[in-house]
């Protein structure tokens, strides 16, 4: 059997940046296990996977080690392999059905425009290892899918010193952490070594809390972020309510075939 595979940087304007997703376009699904080995072999943050459903498309992301909800990056990257790869649409928008629903990508020029459910934090009593995990006490910790850790200045969240054996053992999803940002509204970064993912460098699923969070913080809605990770990532967020906007760039570095046996 051979699958055509893409590799995307997802909000990056030059390869070698943002987050690298892997994107296989699939006639139908492959048994789970099967997609979850590729993942596992891909060793990419993410992995996605979609099929034609009429004017839209089935998507699902695989981490390494399991198959998530949400995927902000790498739906970036499947929009603009359909964007300008395959070339399978002529319109501005392209539609997914995926576990959180009904999303959607348009094209503003040089950038992909994410629609993603709003998913705003809220005040919550921090798991024991959370805290130990980040080596730094937050000025507040919020919660919804993800931790969401609030500290005073950018240098906080960028000195962390980490135990990622601590941060995989704790009652949520992943760890997000920011501040206020030098020359930006605000910086983040992202953790979930308990999914196979010690840092993710470029995560769209984090602006879905992050968006709201400082959009209610600064009082304004269009907010500009980044992620401070070694390899960064930029956002060009909107708040819209129970709705986010979360636009980037997207930069393709590979092309190929996956080859293995039928059985």
């Amino acid at each position: 059997m051979e699958l055509p595979i893409y590799q995307v940087d997802a909000f990056a304007s030059a390869v070698f940046k943002g987050n690298p997703a892997a994107v296989c376009p699939l006639e139908e699904w492959l048994p789970d296990h099967v997609l979850q080995s590729i993942a596992a072999e891909n060793n990419l943050p993410e992995t996605a996977y979609y099929v034609r459903k009429g004017d839209r498309y089935d998507l699902r992301w695989f981490t390494p080690t399991v198959e998530v909800d949400l995927c902000g990056h790498a739906t970036l990257a499947t929009a603009s392999v359909i964007f300008d790869v395959r070339r399978e649409v002529s319109g501005p928008v392209v539609r997914f059905n995926s576990r959180s629903g009904l999303l959607s990508v348009e094209r503003k020029g040089n950038l992909y425009a994410l629609d993603f459910p709003s998913r705003p934090p809220g005040p919550w009593e921090a798991h024991p290892n959370l805290l130990a995990g980040l080596g730094a006490e937050p000025k507040s910790v919020l919660a919804a899918d993800d931790y969401l850790c609030v500290f005073e200045r950018e240098e906080q969240v960028r000195e962390l010193k980490l135990d990622f054996e601590k941060l995989s053992h704790i009652d949520r999803f992943a760890t997000i952490v920011t501040a206020p940002g030098k020359d930006c509204d605000f910086v983040s970064r992202f953790f979930a070594p308990g999914k196979g993912i010690p840092e993710d460098p470029a995560t769209g699923r984090a602006h879905t809390s992050l968006i709201p969070y400082w959009s209610r913080r600064l009082g304004k809605t269009k907010l500009f972020g980044r992620q401070v990770s070694a390899r960064g990532g930029e956002f060009w967020c909107e708040d819209r309510g129970e709705r986010v906007g979360i636009a980037g760039n997207a930069v393709q570095y590979l092309e190929g075939r996956i080859c293995f046996p039928c059985n």
